[in-house]
């Protein structure tokens, strides 16, 4: 058994006509709906439960919170070998790394999307759909996976690479876990692992979490957006270095007053892949995540800490 949680996203988008593939709504179809657009699953064993309808660019605390729970309720279901989540591309990545962390499963959680809505003229999102039920059916597999344009990436390398085009994803580090092929999977990497947080981490209201923002080190940057956050009352930043997460003196000059101040302070990087080192004397760094991808980390961190 394997079972679809729908959460909305372009994959369940609409539009008026069937050449607009960017003047659409998202999260107008049922998840029942997206089944039902791809005979060739009519075969397998299914269960269909809507966790969420939204557009991912506006994906929440409550829903991830809500999200986690409904996976691991499926995942500790005897029957249930894999989950597969629909979901919007602007955030996936993120809601894969959370899943990833807080839930680290030893089955199959395969979040898949597509970058045309329903109605277009060659719809991407049944073929992902597909895929991604193959994927959460194959023996062998565990963790947080995206499936999607025919190739599976690790929850932690995942990235969206394009605005436009219909493989956006990318394992940034080119460490891509597997392929799908006319509907089978053949490995190619190391099915992702790693020690779950569990959902007790994420039970305090999602109100109370930390609040982490994002700031950009770039031409010019001169800190008085990091003073001004600190104003409102922030519990951590990420900087979004240039290269190697360096930052011009004086948004550094800022975020070390932030950190002096109590507020968390981590280095990423701007660039599309490549860790961060930490090297003496700079801010701690991020590693590898990418910065929304840190992001998450200092909010699970903090979380750990209230």
């Amino acid at each position: 058994m394997i079972v679809i949680l729908g959460t909305g996203g372009t994959i369940a988008g609409t539009a008026k006509t069937a050449s607009d593939g960017v003047g659409y709504t998202a999260a107008q179809l049922r998840v029942e709906d997206l089944l039902a657009a791809v005979p060739a699953l009519a075969g397998h064993k299914l269960e269909a439960q809507q966790v969420a309808q939204l557009d991912s660019k506006d994906m929440d605390f409550a829903t991830w919170q809500r999200l986690a729970v409904a996976v691991q309720q499926q995942l500790d279901r005897p029957e249930v070998s894999g989950v597969v989540i629909t979901h919007g591309t602007d955030t996936l990545e993120e809601t894969a790394y959370f899943l990833h962390r807080v839930l680290a499963p030893a089955k199959p959680v395969v979040l898949t999307a597509a970058m045309r809505p329903a109605t277009a003229l060659a719809p991407d999102g049944p073929q992902n759909l597909f895929d991604a039920v193959q994927v959460a059916g194959t023996p062998g597999a565990r963790g947080v996976v995206v499936a999607f344009a025919g190739r599976v990436h690790d929850a932690v390398q995942v990235r969206k690479t394009h605005s436009y085009r219909v493989d956006t994803f990318e394992s940034v580090d080119g460490a891509v876990v597997a392929r799908v092929e006319e509907g089978s999977v053949r490995t190619v990497g190391r099915w992702p692992a790693g020690e779950a947080l569990g959902l007790a981490h994420i039970a305090a209201p999602t109100d109370r979490w930390p609040r982490v923002e994002i700031v950009m080190n770039h031409a010019g940057a001169n800190g008085a957006v990091v003073r001004a956050l600190r104003a409102s009352g922030i519990d951590g930043l990420v900087a979004a270095g240039t290269g190697n997460g360096t930052l011009s003196v004086a948004l550094d000059t800022a975020l070390r007053e932030a950190e002096a101040g109590g507020v968390r302070v981590v280095r990423s990087t701007r660039c599309d892949a490549g860790p961060v080192m930490d090297l003496p004397g700079l801010l701690p760094s991020a590693g590898a995540l990418s910065p929304v991808k840190a992001r998450i980390e200092l909010i699970l961190a903090l979380l750990a800490e209230a």
